[in-house]
């Protein structure tokens, strides 16, 4: 089990399926167990042959996600080995692809916390680490429209240089969030990402929260 009281960065290196239908292929997960779990998603959705790959990321704090944010990759995932890393920190948590940072999720909860009592940020619990295939043709391709098509099978996602370290950062600090900020370099290649290879923002998805967007996105 992995825990925040020290931070934790987890590198996999994964090549996707081919024609992967409504199967999610996860590079890899991290989760507790329960009703009220964390979780950190960084999973690819099913595809038909000749659609781009999308990579899908969420967070879950105490039970309640919904926080997804979705890319295009520059590259095609099944060609060759490519590395999916998530450095978890009290601070933040930052998605990687190849080294290129493409999502940061900061801990904002000393100020949110008074306005959302349903903001968290996953940090009390320890979480395994999951690599898996399994079926999600409720949604994971189109929406749900387009369902697993088993004659494909045996579907094979691969996987190799797992490496998971503890960092030294033991609780939120305000200092150590400073440090952790990205280089300039990464916070250009940050936004180049968003700005070209980024499909859906659950921050911007009006017709979810007509309402307005949840706090952290302000």
């Amino acid at each position: 089990m992995i825990s925040t009281s020290h931070g934790a960065m987890i590198v996999l290196k994964s090549l996707t399926m081919g024609n992967s239908c409504s199967l999610l292929s996860t590079a890899f997960q991290l989760s507790s167990q329960g009703p009220k779990h964390d979780e950190i998603d960084f999973e690819f959705l099913g595809n038909l042959s000749g659609d781009p790959y999308i990579l899908h990321t969420n967070v879950f704090a105490q039970g309640l996600g919904n926080r997804e944010q979705q890319f295009y990759l520059w590259f095609d995932p099944t060609l060759d080995f490519h590395t999916y890393s998530v450095l978890w920190t009290p601070n933040q948590i930052i998605f990687s692809v190849d080294g290129s940072p493409i999502r940061v999720f900061k801990n904002r909860e000393t100020e949110l916390g008074k306005v959302d009592s349903n903001y968290h940020y996953p940090k009390s619990q320890a979480m395994g680490v999951y690599s898996s295939l399994w079926n999600a043709d409720d949604w994971a391709t189109r929406g749900g429209l387009v369902k697993t098509d088993w004659t494909k099978a045996p579907f094979v996602a691969s996987f190799r240089n797992f490496n998971a370290a503890a960092t030294a950062t033991s609780s939120f600090d305000a200092a150590a969030a400073e440090e952790e900020a990205l280089e300039s370099n990464q916070e250009q290649r940050l936004q180049w990402v968003r700005k070209n290879y980024m499909i859906y923002d659950y921050c911007g998805d009006t017709k979810r929260f007509p309402q307005g967007p949840p706090p952290e996105c302000k």
